[in-house]
């Protein structure tokens, strides 16, 4: 028999299985408290100058206050693990249909390339939650700092942050078109929801897809800063890229709406955790 047949049936029996996709679900719950959460720092932020960082680190650190709040998010990154290897269903069958040709080897191929984005920021939110249970995890926008310090240390590693800065503008917009167009309902099966539902779905989707795409683009844009300036404390992470805004005119105003905008994308995750991407 086939050796890698044998591997891709057994990924893909792996992560069919029911008790992933019942983690992937909370999985899916930890991404919407991370968005709520995110969003209601940024609102503190644009309006009383904030506590916490406006970023992940900050909060799960929110998470961790709560009573029971370490249990939590160890129950959180275990969930955000599981969707890792729910993700991994996706890179079995884009690797099975890379004997394809034309527009599905090409549409495999960006099956691939997606899925491994999504399994390795999966897996270093995990990271996180497990290294806040444990208190040993660093702010999100100084752990951003050092990991640019060290990319320019490398050979093209100012080139390397650019390009890093550029793809991750190109995601953020890629979400804005995902809102506008309403892609993403591609990824959600709502076969099962009620009419009332499916039109709160799409609300929150066509609001925190463009609002989580508006903070992306300034991430990424921070990082070209970054490249340009070669000065890495410019990488400045999630958090900086909502004070950068706050910064702009009308800087209160249009970081309510983004901070509202990531509320209702974490609401929308929470929606897909009841009725699962198509995989």
């Amino acid at each position: 028999m086939d050796p890698q047949r044998n591997v891709a049936t057994a990924a893909h029996r792996a992560t069919d299985s029911h008790w992933v996709e019942n983690l992937a679900r909370v999985g899916f719950i930890a991404l919407g408290v991370l968005h709520v959460l995110i969003g209601w720092l940024a609102l503190q932020l644009a309006w009383s100058g904030g506590g916490e960082s406006a970023d992940q680190s900050g909060a799960f650190s929110q998470v961790k206050e709560l009573p029971g709040g370490q249990a939590i998010l160890w129950v959180l990154g275990l969930g955000l693990f599981a969707l890792a290897l729910w993700q991994a269903a996706e890179v079995v069958r884009g690797v099975q249909g890379l004997s394809a040709g034309g527009d599905a080897r090409k549409k495999a191929i960006g099956r691939i390339v997606k899925s491994v984005a999504k399994i390795v920021i999966y897996i270093l939110l995990g990271v996180l939650a497990l290294k806040t249970a444990t208190g040993s995890a660093q702010s999100s926008s100084e752990q951003q700092k050092q990991t640019t310090q060290g990319i320019f240390s490398l050979p093209g590693g100012r080139f390397l942050v650019g390009l890093a800065g550029l793809i991750v503008i190109g995601v953020g917009l890629y979400h804005v078109y995902k809102g506008w167009t309403k892609k993403f309902l591609e990824g959600i099966d709502v076969s099962e929801a009620s009419p009332t539902q499916r039109t709160a779905i799409t609300r929150l989707g066509q609001v925190g897809y463009p609002a989580k795409g508006v903070a992306l683009a300034i991430l990424g844009a921070l990082l070209v800063w970054a490249a340009v300036t070669f000065d890495p404390k410019k990488a400045s992470g999630l958090d900086g890229a909502l004070r950068t805004l706050l910064d702009v005119p009308f800087g209160k105003i249009l970081l309510t709406l983004v901070a509202l905008g990531l509320v209702a994308f974490g609401v929308f995750c929470f929606f897909r955790a009841r009725y699962p991407e198509r995989t």
